[in-house]
């Protein structure tokens, strides 16, 4: 499947997948009789009983199947993580576009919301999630090109550490005012500048990753045929005789003629 077919697959996947989740949430707060307006504060377990279980569950659910998607269009382990990124990209930003469509929410990209329950709410205005989303998208779509290009995709330690290190401090951004929102109160101040700090070093450490030495990949069916060319290069004759044969020719001045004659073609190596 060419770039162009597995970048249209994952992203209508992912546009599927958000209007799903849309709906699903327009449902579940009509069930609870409430407006996106008045997700703060959070209700507490008497209010909304087993639906917070069954929300969380949701969640993860949707995450496998994000996953899911990136796995089975990637080939190596990187290169799923990068049509994994794409689709969850694609995925979250649909979800705000689908629900403007639905029930005209959000008003602003200042808009705060729930971003994720697992393990603590995750919350922040719209504008961050989407940034994170765009990074992923864009990041993703590059190193899943130049893998469908045949470049092997490398990173070091020190760029995973970097990237690791700089989606941990997006996601405290996220979370760092979890306990006061578990405990019922209102959303505060957004911490930007550690969101910012978190992207800028995820995004560094992937532009260092993409500055490192370039190496092709070899696809299977190259290798196969590299490898049959090979056999058919062994010498027919036992590799005393074939080096012996070539030495002769070289003195000769019609090397490659008598070599052929001789029996051996290519490097001589046991038959």
């Amino acid at each position: 499947m060419m770039f162009r077919n597995r970048a249209l697959t994952v992203i209508v996947f992912a546009v599927a997948m958000a209007y799903l989740e849309s709906a699903v949430v327009v449902y579940l707060q009509r069930a609870l009789a409430i407006t996106p307006d008045q997700l703060f504060p959070l209700r507490g377990p008497e209010m909304v009983g087993d639906l917070a279980a069954i929300e969380v569950g949701r969640e993860f659910a949707t995450l496998v199947m994000l996953a899911g998607i990136g796995w089975i269009t990637g080939r190596s382990w990187l290169e799923r993580l990068a049509w994994a990124a794409v689709a969850f990209g694609v995925w979250d930003v649909f979800y705000y576009v689908w629900l403007w469509i639905f029930v005209g929410w959000p008003h602003s990209p200042g808009t705060w919301d729930v971003l994720f329950l697992i393990p603590v709410p995750w919350i922040g205005p719209i504008w961050a999630p989407v940034a994170v989303s765009g990074a992923l998208i864009g990041f993703g779509l590059e190193a899943a090109r130049r893998a469908e290009g045949g470049i092997a995709l490398r990173a070091g330690w020190r760029e995973v550490g970097l990237g690791l290190a700089g989606g941990l401090l997006v996601v405290l951004s996220f979370t760092a005012d979890a306990p006061r929102i578990m405990a019922g109160g209102l959303p505060g101040w957004f911490p930007w500048p550690l969101f910012v700090a978190g992207m800028a070093v995820a995004g560094w450490s992937t532009v260092a990753s993409r500055a490192a030495p370039v190496t092709r990949r070899t696809s299977r069916a190259g290798r196969r045929a590299k490898s049959a060319a090979r056999s058919s290069c062994a010498c027919r004759t036992p590799p005393a005789s074939c080096a012996q044969a070539a030495t002769r020719t070289r003195r000769a001045g019609r090397g490659s003629a008598r070599t052929r004659r001789a029996g051996c073609r290519g490097p001589c190596r046991s038959p």
